[in-house]
């Protein structure tokens, strides 16, 4: 990575710790009205916590609005089968509307993710990249990326992989504005999303559910 383009991340990090910090301030009704419909409708606990691994491999702890019923992971093996009723219709309309993602402005005011950039991966996820993959930490994780707004988490790891390295090899003020107007524009069509994905070449399901999400 250049100068250059640290010098972008360093001033985009600055920028977007205010900006998550003031939408965390003007949202905080609608996170309010969120948690008192997931405790009443799913009961506890409002939200999901998975060890994540951010840029340069450093470990935290992604938050989501829990969408899923408890120990849905061990119930359905590591995927949401239709059949099982893993995902509550409060879950699912969190899901489709991608609100349950709202809780990472909290990652990204800690400095923990970005609004833009490959999505976190799993620490076991992470073990396995060949040094090539590696490079996918070399800029901040993101609440949305290049991927998810090429597939949303309609595609594999093995094919979603191959946009985030681009990302990585292209990063800069424009790519970030294109993909955040993309993003905006997936969330309000709902498009994209499934609820089980399917397995990369190595036969492993990167992707388990949209809720301990792996996307």
């Amino acid at each position: 990575m250049d100068d250059r383009t640290r010098a972008y991340l360093a001033r985009r990090a600055i920028v977007e710790k205010g900006a998550a910090g003031l939408m965390l301030i003007v949202l905080s009704p609608l996170f309010m009205l969120i948690s008192l419909l997931i405790a009443v409708r799913m009961g506890k606990p409002v939200l999901f916590r998975q060890t994540r691994i951010g840029q340069f491999g450093e470990v935290f702890t992604l938050l989501k609005f829990r969408t899923l019923i408890n120990n849905a992971e061990e119930i359905g093996g590591g995927k949401i089968p239709r059949e099982l009723n893993l995902v509550p219709p409060l879950g699912q309309k969190l899901r489709l509307s991608s609100l349950d993602e709202l809780p990472q402005l909290v990652n990204v005011l800690r400095g923990e993710m970005s609004f833009v950039g490959p999505r976190p991966a799993l620490p076991d996820q992470y073990a396995e990249y060949t040094p090539e993959q590696s490079r996918r930490v070399l800029v901040p994780q993101g609440i949305t990326g290049l991927a998810q707004v090429t597939h949303r988490n309609a595609a594999p790891w093995s094919i979603r992989i191959e946009k985030d390295l681009e990302y990585v090899s292209n990063v800069g003020p424009l790519l970030d504005l294109k993909i955040l107007v993309r993003t905006i524009y997936k969330v309000v069509r709902a498009d994209g999303v499934i609820a089980e994905v399917p397995a990369d070449s190595t036969g492993i399901i990167i992707q388990k559910v949209r809720a301990p999400e792996l996307n």
